[in-house]
């Protein structure tokens, strides 16, 4: 029989770890997290990482796991997450997969098979030496020859664009095809997959709101600490919304105003392409998601309610 494994998911912003915390205090569950920013320490602020408090003594993982110096990718989540989910099951507990990076949660899901191609370095290095010439032409190259992909990756993930350009270059096939190939095989777990929606107008002031927040909790001195560690653009755990931006400040490339409008505005375009990438896995037959618009629902409890009668009756929970 395989895992039982409660997916919530959805843009940035959209209240996941709460109903996340929720759900597992109900259940009986341990939290997940499928979050590209949390998994550092010292990184809380603009991950906007679940506090202690918050927490509620729900076993979390893959939270507060790796310096800021350490590369995060998603061959390195999803072994770790496989982990983590035989032995939340041997706890006796059901696992919660909780965040917006729908790419670590297909990688889960599907168990997918990333091929590893041979080191091209001289190519990595010319794609490197382009990137630093002239910034933004990766992405501009990966989205004419993989648009799926480039649907998939922030433009500010240069190391995973050149990833995915480096396994064009090699073998001829878009990544996006590689996955998609993969996507045909069963689910790896038996999984109830929630994805938490909103009317966009009011997502889009929860986000202002939580950027504005960011920066009363300091933000800008948490980005000076990591700066002084020696923490730039290039590495991995600094190109997060929120972090690149107030960096470039910090390094005089813009003011901190407009490193904050930025960080607002490119917030919500990365809110639009995660909810876009959940209705094509939908309409691609990948994955089947239950969507909750909490807009419905009076109030949260509401929400909690019918997803807990969702899970209780999928997984034969009784009460």
């Amino acid at each position: 029989m395989k895992d039982k494994l409660v997916i919530i998911a959805g843009p940035t912003a959209s209240g996941k770890s709460g109903a996340g915390i929720a759900l597992a205090k109900r259940l009986r569950g341990s939290i997940l997290s499928a979050d590209s920013m949390q998994v550092y320490k010292g990184m809380d602020i603009g991950s906007a990482k679940v506090t202690a408090e918050e927490m509620d003594g729900v076993p979390h993982y893959l939270i507060d796991v790796l310096e800021p110096t350490e590369e995060w990718n998603v061959v390195r989540f999803q072994k770790e997450a496989r982990k983590a989910v035989r032995e939340i099951h041997a706890a006796g507990r059901l696992p919660f997969l909780v965040g917006g990076t729908g790419f670590y949660i297909q990688s889960l899901l599907y168990d997918i098979d990333f091929t590893q191609m041979e080191d091209s370095p001289e190519y990595r290095k010319e794609l490197e030496a382009r990137e630093k010439q002239e910034p933004g032409s990766l992405y501009r190259e990966l989205s004419e020859v993989d648009p799926e992909e480039a649907l998939e990756v922030h433009p500010n993930n240069v190391k995973r664009i050149i990833r995915a350009l480096e396994y064009y270059h090699q073998s001829g096939e878009r990544i996006s095809q590689h996955n998609a190939a993969e996507h045909e095989k069963p689910a790896a777990y038996d999984a109830v997959f929630f994805v938490l929606t909103m009317d966009r107008e009011k997502l889009y002031r929860r986000i202002d709101a939580r950027v504005d927040r960011m920066l009363e909790q300091g933000l800008v001195d948490e980005v000076k600490r990591l700066r002084a560690l020696g923490l730039t653009e290039r590495d991995v755990s600094m190109q997060g919304l929120g972090y690149r931006q107030i960096l470039q400040a910090l390094d005089g490339k813009c003011t901190l105003e407009d490193a904050v409008t930025r960080i607002k505005t490119e917030t919500r375009h990365f809110a639009k392409r995660q909810l876009t990438w959940f209705r094509r896995e939908e309409a691609m037959g990948r994955s089947k998601i239950i969507w909750m618009d909490r807009d419905a629902y009076a109030d949260e409890d509401a929400m909690l309610d019918d997803m807990e009668s969702v899970i209780r009756g999928r997984f034969g929970i009784m009460t």
